[in-house]
């Protein structure tokens, strides 16, 4: 403890001496900013810092009542008002002299900033050191402190391959750690069809994987397209598949997930939007984080520096004509800065915030290293990059754990991998929704473009919306409007000049293909007598591996170019179609297409002699289908939790052992005795 509190010391030193150059070079750039000496700075430094803790107690609550506007409006101009009090008012400054402090806040942040990066070397024992400040001032008695608990770091989309090599190269210096000393065993896991977060999640935090054929769905009974990152349709889809005794059911949090694994918490969880209690205080935590100098400063220039680096990665990328290669635009660039800027500092200070209060068991997601390996491949720069951030992010949980009020056992886990490769469209000149507009003569709606990576941003925003007050109210709706411009769903909803005839949806490289206004799936007969080209077209594509169809005499069939697969019987005529897409195959295409959700024809794209796929979505990595790496899941995990003998297979069964892992070290009794009851 003496170590630590005097690294605290050194590190606000460090701090204060950051500020105080940051002011010595305001005074020179801003009119009206005279802090005299040297030495005045150093004392306006420090007398702004203790000013600051003051008013930071005052704006943070005003912060909690306004939501997302007041949270930023608290970031903006907070240490603006404060500077404006230390500085201008004293020697009678009027409100216009306000405009004059917000720039010198903006020099000083950036400044201190760009001088705390130095001097801790370009890694987050800044925001580390920040967050053991507070788990010192704010100590939480709890009941059972002998009674460990159980932190799941979910790294988005990581393939187990990526994650061997990247511990073997020492790019994740936390993780390599772990693994090396042994208190760690890497391992596989294998995600069923259809490979995607959706599907995953679920199984994972709810024990099922039934009835979520994709991202997106056509409930037939209503017409309803269900997308999974709604809030709406999010809470819709955990209501029908949760039984109240989820992975989190016993004192448990969520953050920033889909779905809540009945947690008694759910921060900025897509399923749990508008709980009034926690809604309010993750804007306490996040207006905290934002409210603080290194908080805001840290996330807008680690945001504008994502963008820069985007940009110019992008830009690379094309110059050097590498391949695969997706359009890579400032929409990205502004996803990519909001979610490795921002919403992973966020996260880790909502999941620190629930080990500093003793929560039994923590879920949390971080989507960086998949976001970024869509748009720009699975082994490239960038997306280590990302990956490599979340293995810093680990390392910070690892020091809040040292100090929290229980001990706690780290696993780390991906819900799926990512297989790579030119995207359809790009192959052959026309996307899945116009091949089957070309091949049936007939009006498709398409979604086609990805939107999971907008989950965070989505609950994130969405979850500190919040209607308190009037006030708030009013200001929400600023919020709102806000939030819907990040949020919006990317459908790309085409208006043809015909009757639409079909609904298509591109999952990474699975495609649904629904005939509109059907309340049943159709047979492949019915497809035949109807669009009698449509089913042959798309075995004959030469970016298609397989497609699935239901048969009356034999069920799902899984037909090929040369052959078909009659995965119901385990027949196969002529070339099995599904040979090249692994051993698995047969199993998880029968499970797919006996959903009642299922799509009236799956189509699964080829896989080339590199091992990589065609994603029907503009994507260059992607997941949902088979082939390649995306059923190639990894997890991480305390070598004291036993792993079955047999590689885990469905993320419904990785469910039952990680439950298994909390029984043991002795949650989950009260349900237990329920379930025996």
């Amino acid at each position: 403890m003496t170590v630590l509190r005097w690294g605290d010391l050194g590190r606000a030193v460090v701090a204060l001496v950051g500020a105080a150059l940051g002011l010595w070079i305001a005074s020179w750039l801003v009119p009206g900013f005279d802090i005299g000496s040297w030495e005045g700075a150093l004392w306006t430094a420090l007398l702004i810092a203790i000013c600051g803790m003051v008013l930071r107690f005052l704006l943070v609550r005003g912060a909690v009542l306004l939501g997302w506007v007041g949270a930023v409006l608290v970031g903006l101009f907070g240490q603006a008002l404060v500077i404006w009090l230390v500085v201008y008012a004293p020697r009678g400054g009027d409100a216009a002299d306000l405009g004059w402090a917000l720039v010198a806040s903006w020099i000083v942040a950036a400044v201190s900033t760009l001088f705390g990066w130095v001097a801790t070397a370009g890694t987050d024992d800044a925001v580390t050191a920040s967050l053991l400040r507070r788990a010192r001032r704010r100590r939480h008695p709890i009941e059972d402190p002998d009674l460990p608990g159980v932190v799941f770091v979910q790294a988005d989309g990581v393939p187990y391959p990526v994650l061997e090599w990247c511990v073997r190269a020492g790019t994740l210096p936390t993780l390599s750690r772990w693994l090396r000393s042994g208190s760690h065993r890497a391992v596989e896991w294998r995600p069923k069809l259809p490979a995607t977060t959706p599907a995953s999640q679920m199984g994972i935090l709810h024990g099922t994987i039934d009835g979520i054929p994709a991202f997106r769905w056509v409930d037939r009974p209503s017409g309803k397209v269900y997308v999974a990152n709604r809030p709406a349709d999010a809470a819709a889809i955990e209501a029908v598949h949760s039984d109240g005794r989820g992975l989190l059911a016993d004192d448990g949090v969520s953050v920033s997930n889909l779905f809540t694994g009945d947690a008694t918490t759910a921060y900025a969880t897509m399923s749990a939007i508008g709980r009034g209690q926690q809604t309010r205080e993750s804007r306490r935590i996040v207006s905290e984080y934002l409210s603080r100098p290194a908080g805001f400063a840290r996330s807008m220039s680690r945001a504008i520096s994502e963008i820069a680096r985007e940009r110019f990665q992008a830009a690379r990328a094309k110059r050097r004509d590498i391949r695969p290669r997706v359009h890579r635009g400032w929409s990205f660039a502004m996803e990519r800065a909001a979610l490795t800027g921002v919403i992973r500092d966020l996260n880790t200070t909502l999941v620190a915030e629930s080990m500093l209060r003793g929560r039994r068991s923590i879920y949390v997601d971080y989507v960086d290293y998949d976001a970024v390996a869509h748009h720009a491949g699975i082994l490239q720069p960038e997306s280590l990059d990302a990956l490599a951030g979340i293995d810093a992010v680990l390392a910070q949980i690892e020091a809040i754990a040292a100090v929290a009020p229980r001990k706690y056992h780290i696993v780390v886990l991906s819900d799926h991998g990512q297989s790579q490769g030119a995207i359809f469209a790009d192959r052959y000149g026309e996307d899945l929704a116009g091949l089957v507009t070309r091949l049936t003569d007939s009006a498709a709606v398409a979604s086609l473009e990805n939107a999971e990576a907008a989950g965070s941003l989505n609950s994130m925003m969405a979850g500190g919306a919040g209607d308190d007050t009037v006030l708030a109210r009013t200001l929400q709706r600023a919020s709102a409007r806000a939030s819907d411009r990040i949020t919006a769903d990317t459908f790309e909803t085409r208006q043809p000049e015909k009757e639409q005839e079909f609904l298509v949806f591109g999952s990474g490289n699975l495609g649904l293909v629904y005939v509109s206004g059907e309340d049943h799936r159709l047979t492949a007969d019915e497809l035949a007598e109807r669009y009698p080209s449509l089913v042959p077209g798309l075995v004959a594509h030469p970016g298609v591996g397989f497609v699935v169809v239901d048969t009356v005499e034999h069920g799902p069939v899984a037909i090929g170019a040369s052959g078909e697969h009659r995965v119901r019987d385990g027949v196969v005529v002529g070339d099995d179609p599904l040979a090249a897409y692994g051993s698995h195959a047969p199993e998880f295409v029968l499970r797919a297409a006996t959903m009642a959700e299922a799509p009236d024809i799956y189509v699964n794209s080829l896989i080339d002699d590199l091992d990589e796929v065609a994603a029907f979505e503009g994507l260059v990595a992607c997941h949902g289908g088979l082939g390649g790496w995306q059923d190639r899941g990894m997890m991480v995990h305390p070598v004291d939790f036993a792993m079955p003998d047999e590689m885990v297979v469905g993320a419904d069964a990785l469910h039952r052992v990680l439950r298994g892992w909390l029984e043991q070290v002795g949650h989950r009794t009260a349900l237990r005795e329920e379930s025996a009851s």
